[in-house]
């Protein structure tokens, strides 16, 4: 059993035949209780898709994994039901590192480290509640004035947000980092 698995692709430039594209490699990466990890899968795929995802997921199963209580990831349409096709129990998390990227793409060069600061206050915030009256201050505040599109994207993505703030604070900040270079 993995009580945190994170699910996403790294991007390699791979020799195919005689051209170097940028390819992904799809990878499961599990976190045992003691935070050790363990890469469960690598996939390489043509594309990233619900599909794939429950296809890989079955093969997880298949190859032994019991159960997987969280399960991060991005925001990739029906990833979330691919999961609990698999895995009934798993609660479904959102990437916050994911989340925060989306939201710099929203914010010019200049503005985006003053707007992750603000951010802050909406994932390392106590509770949902916190969080859900930091998000809305967020928006009626200057950045979010500046940016609406922000507030809006955390918005959609808020049912897969909040799972977050019931856990220990240990968890929560191997979700934001689940390795040394994202600290």
């Amino acid at each position: 059993m993995y009580p945190l698995v994170f699910f996403d692709d790294l991007r390699f430039k791979i020799c195919d035949e005689g051209l170097v594209p940028n390819k992904a490699i799809y990878v499961a990466l599990g976190v045992r209780p003691d935070e050790t990890k363990d890469i469960l899968g690598p996939w390489l795929e043509t594309s990233e898709g619900a599909k794939f995802w429950l296809r890989a997921t079955n093969e997880l199963k298949d190859r032994g994994v019991d159960d997987i209580p969280i399960a991060v990831v991005d925001g990739l349409k029906g990833f979330p039901d691919a999961i609990n096709a698999v895995f009934l129990q798993t609660i479904v998390q959102t990437c916050i590192v994911h989340l925060i990227r989306n939201s710099m793409d929203f914010a010019s060069w200049r503005d985006r480290n003053a707007v992750a600061a603000v951010l802050k206050t909406v994932y390392r915030a106590n509770d949902a509640d916190a969080a859900a009256a930091a998000l809305d201050a967020f928006h009626a505040g200057p950045w979010g004035r500046k940016y609406p599109s922000i507030a809006q994207s955390w918005r959609r993505n808020w049912a897969h947000v909040i799972p977050f703030f019931a856990f220990p604070v240990a968890v929560r900040r191997i979700i934001i980092r689940p390795t040394p270079s994202n600290s």
